[in-house]
């Protein structure tokens, strides 16, 4: 086996270890129109805003927080 089918078979291998996806995160968009806030991932269309900060949790639910206890 040359070189070149070598050199392509690794970084066929290795690809899907350099892309790696994430999912996109949650915001609250709100209405220009009647103030209605709505959960979404993307803007609804035209005429909303967004209205907070990402969310890393689903359907705009807040990180859990973990609460870690020292041991003696």
């Amino acid at each position: 086996m040359s070189l070149v089918p070598r050199c392509l078979l690794v970084l066929a291998l290795l690809a899907p270890l350099l892309v790696q996806a994430a999912p996109a995160p949650w915001y609250y968009w709100r209405s220009l129109v009647d103030g209605q806030r709505v959960c979404a991932q993307t803007s609804p269309g035209p005429g909303w805003e967004r209205d907070s900060a990402a969310y890393e949790g689903p359907g705009c639910q807040p990180r859990r927080k973990v609460l870690i206890v020292p041991m003696r």
